[in-house]
């Protein structure tokens, strides 16, 4: 597989902040409620169990996990586990904070929820020993140590992923395009520079693709134009800069719109409102200078 780093441009720009809260016996039923923003990433190292959880077409399924199991809630999902109150079930629990909640890139590519035996992805097994070691012997800095053990894992498990996207049967997605060779080069070099003067042209030079074949190709997995996701990327980081203060005009030129006139006009196409208007909607806005 291609050696470009496929993770590192978009994690650094949208964060995943891991937190763990449970490690232990699981008794009786635990409900885990869906909160905006927010995931989850749960250790069966031991013991069994039944889920429910609620899918993407809003249907209540049941699933028995009877083998030592990660499960991945990237996704705000209502789900729950039912287990016996019993010594060998141990059970380890980490919540998923996404910076800028329902518009981090990653809520919008992966399914609700993922279930992987733990035999069948060898490459988390060195950062769960560290783990599971922190968890069974609590020392100096254990609750600091333990979440960034946690967002080890999450960073092995999305390598894994990426290294084996017809495991997972992914959808039509910008994790799918990083899953494929040909594409990822693109990808990463939009994700890296989204304030470069992209064409069609330069982006299927990066894929090493003529354009039409890369437009095709891009379309087939991503499921949207390659201009189409550039403009989606350009905007989702406005929003994020937006949140953070950043002037109209400043967050124009980092990502390669002519004026602050012309990137507003974009962002009211997609969003239906102007940046102002979208800044003062979200909850503990900052005001916007322009």
């Amino acid at each position: 597989m291609t050696s470009v780093d496929r993770l590192t441009p978009l994690l650094q720009r949208f964060r995943v902040r891991t937190h763990l809260f449970h490690a232990g016996l699981l008794c009786g039923v635990t409900a885990f409620p869906a909160e905006p923003g927010r995931g989850f990433l749960h250790v069966l190292r031991r013991g069994e169990m039944e889920l429910t959880a609620t899918g993407e077409r809003g249907v209540t399924e049941l699933v028995k996990i009877t083998r030592p199991s990660l499960l991945f809630f990237p996704r705000p999902s209502d789900h729950s586990f039912l287990n016996a109150p019993t010594a060998e079930s141990d059970f380890t629990c980490a919540t998923l904070d996404f910076d800028g909640g329902a518009t981090h890139p990653l809520i919008q590519a992966l399914p609700s929820v993922i279930i992987l035996p733990l035999d069948e992805v060898a490459t988390l097994g060195p950062a769960l020993d560290l783990l599971f070691s922190e968890v069974d012997n609590v020392r100096c800095g254990h609750p600091i140590l333990a979440d960034r053990l946690f967002e080890v894992v999450l960073i092995q498990l999305l390598r894994w992923m990426l290294d084996n996207p017809s495991h997972l049967a992914l959808t039509q997605s910008m994790l799918s395009g990083l899953a494929d060779e040909r594409l990822s080069p693109a990808l990463v070099a939009v994700h890296e520079t989204p304030g470069e003067s992209w064409t069609l042209q330069t982006m299927a030079r990066r894929a090493n693709m003529s354009r039409s074949a890369f437009a095709s190709r891009f379309k087939e997995v991503v499921g949207q134009t390659p201009v189409d996701y550039l403009t989606e990327w350009r905007l989702t980081i406005a929003q994020e800069n937006l949140r953070a203060g950043m002037p109209v005009g400043t967050i124009a030129a980092e990502l390669g719109y002519a004026s602050a006139s012309a990137f507003s006009r974009s962002f009211a196409q997609r969003l239906g409102r102007s940046p102002r208007a979208w800044l003062t909607s979200q909850p503990g806005s900052m005001p916007v200078e322009a």
